[in-house]
């Protein structure tokens, strides 16, 4: 763009010294050559704050590392890689037979527990009646007790044989309290709920539904729409639940979005819904129209994390640019485009609006220059 802006000036400026006549001296040479530098220099100043461009940019896509709940031998792997998966779809599957007896066990502990808390309500009726047992023998002994204290004083009964009817009625009172203290045992076990089931149904339902999840997670599904790509998992390798080691990765499939790094000195010139063109590498020779959607309000390279050293000085030694996310408004489906394509993007804002021509010019002529290189 400099070079055709200056092939410009030169050739407008020998225009008008031979229309006019205009001599060639140490004035007139100098001036024209002085207005060219202003000039030129004034309008790429102009176009590159008003109009800011950056090399920095891609397709931006979002992907999920597939790690396995379980652990287990890989025993089929039906996924085909670089083709279109729905929600749900199964990616491998994991060896079931020691979840599925895991499952068997917990419905059998379930069973139980559900006849054992069926148990509960007869073991408190029996309580109860024995409580109910208790307390008519407490108060026939007390009877005859007192009937034998007020029998002694008359002297028709023993001092012994009072002793002897005390130490019934004491034993009844020990009965009682007794069958007491198990009905409420037997209450307190019968009334140990959580959400209106019995705590022992509660816990084996629990387990049967760690089980079963475990069971279901041997086969491991899409989480979203998207495509598995570079497939390395085989029957027979060891799937493992680590967060470090995923077995594949899932592309999601989203709403296509670019990013461009731009300069800091342009922050003022970069507001959502201003226009944008781009121009492709791979697609040399076109241009897309778009706009800015939004500028991210965060440079990663000033961000502070909790750590035992202290920062220094050296955290802004770090020039970082600014992350603005655009789209492009032109159909590009018939490109086929791979994920993370690097993108050339160019913003036109409101501020000197003429001077954009000198970037639409420029960034067409980056376009064509695609076409030239000598990798061989």
């Amino acid at each position: 763009m400099d070079l055709l802006l200056i092939l410009t000036y030169t050739a407008l400026c020998i225009a008008i010294f031979k229309i006019f006549r205009i001599p060639l001296n140490k004035w007139t040479v100098p001036t024209a050559v002085l207005g060219g530098v202003v000039l030129i220099g004034s309008l790429i100043l102009l176009m590159n704050y008003n109009h800011p461009h950056t090399s920095l940019g891609g397709n931006v896509y979002v992907t999920t590392p597939i790690i396995p709940n379980v652990r287990g031998q890989v025993v089929e792997v039906p996924v085909q890689p670089n083709q279109p998966l729905k929600q749900g779809d199964v990616l491998f599957k994991i060896d079931p037979t020691r979840f599925n007896s895991r499952v068997i066990d917990a419905q059998a502990a379930l069973t139980a527990a559900k006849q054992s808390a069926l148990g509960l309500e007869a073991s408190y009726q029996t309580a109860k009646a024995n409580t109910l047992r208790a307390v008519a023998e407490r108060d026939r002994t007390k009877l005859e007790f007192e009937r034998y204290q007020k029998g002694a004083k008359k002297g028709a009964f023993t001092k012994s044989d009072v002793d002897n009817k005390r130490q019934f009625y004491l034993a009844a009172q020990a009965l009682l309290a007794a069958a007491e203290a198990e009905e409420s045992r037997q209450l307190i076990a019968l009334e140990s709920v959580i959400d209106g089931v019995n705590t022992q149904v509660a816990q084996a339902q629990a387990s049967l539904e760690q089980a079963q999840f475990d069971l279901d997670s041997t086969v491991v599904r899409a989480p979203t729409d998207g495509l598995v790509t570079q497939v390395t998992l085989r029957p027979g390798m060891m799937a493992v639940p680590m967060p470090l080691r995923p077995v594949m990765t899932f592309v999601n499939e989203e709403k296509e979005r670019f990013v461009g790094a731009f300069r800091q000195n342009s922050l003022l010139r970069l507001k959502t819904g201003f226009e944008a063109e781009f121009i492709f590498r791979a697609l040399p020779g076109k241009t897309f129209s778009g706009e800015v959607v939004e500028v991210i309000p965060a440079i990663g390279e000033g961000q502070v994390q909790a750590q035992g050293a202290l920062l220094g000085d050296a955290m802004f030694n770090k020039q970082g640019r600014a992350l603005v996310v655009l789209q492009i408004n032109d159909d590009m489906s018939e490109y086929n485009l791979p994920f993370g394509t690097n993108v050339e993007i160019a913003v036109y804002s409101d501020s000197f609006h003429h001077v954009s021509i000198m970037r639409k010019i420029l960034i067409r002529m980056k376009s064509w220059q695609n076409y030239l290189y000598l990798d061989h």
